[in-house]
């Protein structure tokens, strides 16, 4: 690791940055470093300028990539090489706000099925009934699940901005997971040291980000679904269906992890006039709520 990587390392690790953003600004920086065969260090704004310029102009990749790229070297030339940002000004596009393309719940239920792996389609199931990240998801330690019956609750430890939080336990969702649980021995797995919810083939770490986004595309195919996304739309699918059933703006934005309720307000768009949720199913057990396949 050269000194100018690990000091950039060593700044986002003391701010606090998440391990999943500091793995892609450094990749960022690493690739425009290729770009020139230059250490960033010794490159001029214009050249940064271009070379953003360059990634969707001619290599035709999206503003939010771009964008990206752009916040790791605003990062590492104002906050770890101290330059002044009006001076060595770093370009940041408006990418275009589209809106997400939502799973109906017959096509969420036929997703799962659809998942023939036992770990990953329990990790997707959890995730839509939890509105985890993936990189929560993954990280889930059995620990985490809180079955009292006063509590109900999953606790997420150092999610997106460092910040802790808890969200709903369903009591179809702890059933599944008990289920699981037993079934694949988890509390009794030795090399489950950490005791990984989601453990790898090993069972000595949490189960690839990477394996987890290739499990949802391929049940997506398995199950005919075109539309676009990965895991993320189950977040965006818990979302748009808690309004639905009725849950306040409010309590979504806690669930979620928002710092802002604005951020979740655009789940208003979303929600369908036409749905009905069932009277006798629970609005926050949203996979009593899936059709049965």
């Amino acid at each position: 690791m050269t000194p100018l990587r690990q000091r950039m390392v060593d700044a986002m690790v003391t701010r606090g940055f998440a391990a999943r953003t500091q793995e892609s600004y450094v990749e960022a920086i690493s690739r425009m470093a290729r770009h020139y065969h230059r250490s960033p260090a010794l490159l001029s704004k214009d050249e940064v300028s271009a070379y953003l310029l360059d990634m969707v102009s001619t290599r035709h990749l999206s503003y939010s990539t771009m964008n990206q790229a752009a916040c790791a070297a605003r990062f590492l030339y104002a906050k770890v090489l101290g330059f002044d940002p009006a001076a060595f000004h770093v370009p940041m596009a408006k990418a275009p706000a589209r809106q997400p393309e939502l799973l109906s719940r017959q096509e969420i239920a036929h997703l799962f099925a659809c998942c023939a792996h036992p770990v990953y389609r329990m990790l997707l199931i959890t995730l839509y009934a939890t509105g985890l990240r993936v990189t929560e998801g993954s990280r889930l330690r059995i620990g985490d699940i809180d079955s009292a019956a006063d509590r109900m609750s999953v606790r997420v430890s150092c999610g997106k901005g460092a910040k802790d939080r808890y969200t709903i336990l369903s009591v179809s969702l702890l059933a599944l997971l008990r289920s699981y649980c037993h079934t694949h021995g988890l509390h009794r797995a030795s090399k489950n040291s950490e005791h990984w919810l989601f453990p790898n083939k090993q069972i000595s770490a949490p189960t690839s980000v990477e394996n987890i986004q290739r499990a949802y595309q391929s049940a997506r195919q398995c199950a005919g679904i075109t539309k676009e996304g990965g895991t993320h739309t189950l977040r965006h699918c818990f979302a748009t269906h808690l309004l639905e059933g009725g849950i306040d703006l409010y309590t979504i934005s806690r669930l979620l992890g928002h710092g802002h309720i604005s951020t979740t307000s655009r789940y208003l768009h979303l929600i369908s006039p036409q749905f009905r949720p069932p009277e006798d199913v629970d609005p926050l057990d949203l996979l009593a709520g899936l059709p049965k396949l």
